[in-house]
């Protein structure tokens, strides 16, 4: 689905990245580990469009996107979360997931904000809410849910639960894996949560300071050599 090769990038003359390459995984779920500083933002930024890379290339569904806007690889089928639960604060609940369904088109736009808060059933008892006024897990719930009204191949997430209370955290947990194992979905997320990350990714690699220390498939077998790596 999405392969980085040999990625350089960075912002203004200070490289963050350097020669980073990642395989996806096909309607699995890949992570991207590394402590605060690694290089994980930038890694998704460059996927995403916006960072260009100064070397290497972008692959999606095998073609080449490295000189693509933002905007058409989310026509192409991408949608990226940032690190920040963002959201128009003074629109509500409703409002804001409409905002992105008004764009699309085809017969199912009138289904789209069902769709999402199906997935996000909390979100429910607060629809009537501005955004501002939501807590912080709320405030995440609503971001993905917007994300996902574009009908991504690729949901790209930054940090999807930092910062939230743990019984939320668990529930955005089993709605990503849900979207992977249930409709195919594509994901690639950035976490600094190993236990989740190496439960539900396919694939993985740990950054540090901007270089792919280690990588290969997930599970309860990879979790030694990624707290290893992660240790250093």
């Amino acid at each position: 689905m999405l392969e980085l090769q040999h990625l350089d990038a960075g912002y203004d003359s200070t490289r963050v990245l350097h020669s980073v390459s990642m395989h996806g995984s096909p309607h699995g779920i890949a992570a991207i580990l590394g402590h605060n500083g690694a290089g994980k933002t930038t890694m998704l930024r460059a996927a995403i469009g916006l960072i260009r890379p100064s070397r290497g290339t972008v692959l999606f569904e095998g073609e080449d996107v490295t000189a693509l806007s933002p905007s058409a690889r989310v026509r192409r089928g991408m949608a990226y979360v940032p690190q920040g639960q963002q959201s128009f604060e003074q629109l509500t609940t409703r409002e804001n997931l409409q905002v992105v369904a008004d764009r699309r088109r085809g017969p199912r736009r009138a289904q789209l904000v069902d769709d999402a808060l199906g997935r996000f059933p909390a979100l429910t008892e607060v629809i009537d809410r501005r955004a501002g006024l939501l807590s912080g897990g709320q405030r995440q719930q609503l971001a993905i849910a917007r994300a996902l009204i574009t009908e991504p191949k690729l949901l790209i997430l930054d940090e999807p639960t930092e910062g939230i209370q743990p019984s939320v955290v668990a529930e955005i947990e089993q709605t990503i894996i849900g979207l992977s194992r249930d409709e195919g979905l594509s994901v690639l997320l950035a976490v600094q949560h190993i236990d989740f990350a190496l439960h539900a990714a396919e694939r993985y690699a740990v950054l540090a300071a901007g270089r792919v220390t280690r990588a290969g498939a997930g599970g309860a077998e990879a979790q030694r050599d990624v707290r290893e790596a992660m240790a250093i």
